[in-house]
């Protein structure tokens, strides 16, 4: 993966990392610590991050920008299992049972990264109640997330699949509901389990139904 390196500024990733879920309850001082194993990395768009099969040897926190985590079968048809935005973080589950990556990580546009090495992170955890707890969480909820998504795909038609997704990537801003993060519908095709082609008709009928809107660029759900 061709990316800058440079150190990472020990007060601005402790701003980061006291905003994420992974380290919410730590001290300032065990936020410093963190911190000062951080090293900043700024990936241009497209890039694949970590690959399914490499050495899991650090963690990653999405400080800006997002990326998508796929998987491909032999054939070399995608699916796209989340989609990751700023403030979320992925390679834990590697650093915790030494599995090699499950899945490729590709930014969806640029991104700035801090990145944790196993070593240290592994000594944090050691040091850190909250932390393991907070580890055991994370672990949990994308357990339940995958849980659902097995559900969908099992019980659901192509129209129920994509109004979940649209639910599940909005978030409420005032009155609105809405999906603030771009997404194609490529993409959108690829985490339902669908054409491209299926996805845009059933698009099309939730518009024209006033089930969403387009505003600005962003997709807003009217529940109407």
């Amino acid at each position: 993966m061709a990316r800058e390196v440079r150190p990472s500024g020990q007060g601005s990733a402790r701003s980061v990392l006291q905003n994420i879920l992974l380290f919410a309850g730590l001290s300032e001082t065990q936020l410093e610590q963190i911190a000062r194993m951080a090293v900043s990395r700024k990936v241009p768009r497209n890039t694949t991050i970590v690959r399914a099969g490499d050495y899991t040897d650090s963690l990653f926190v999405i400080v800006s920008g997002s990326a998508k985590v796929m998987n491909r079968d032999a054939e070399g048809n995608e699916v796209i299992l989340t989609l990751l935005g700023a403030g979320e973080c992925f390679g834990e589950m590697g650093l915790i049972d030494g599995s090699p990556r499950s899945a490729d990580v590709v930014t969806s546009e640029p991104c700035e990264l801090l990145e944790i090495a196993k070593v240290d992170f592994t000594k944090a955890l050691a040091e850190n109640v909250d932390l393991c707890l907070n580890i055991m969480k994370s672990l949990v909820l994308r357990l339940r997330m995958a849980n659902r998504k097995i559900e969908s795909l099992a019980l659901m038609d192509v129209y129920g699949r994509v109004a979940k997704l649209l639910l599940d990537l909005s978030e409420q801003e005032g009155d609105l509901r809405l999906i603030r993060r771009k997404v194609t519908k490529q993409d959108m095709a690829k985490m339902v389990g669908a054409s491209r082609e299926m996805v845009s008709r059933v698009m099309r009928d939730l518009e024209a139904s006033n089930y969403i809107r387009i505003e600005d660029g962003r997709i807003v759900l009217t529940g109407d």
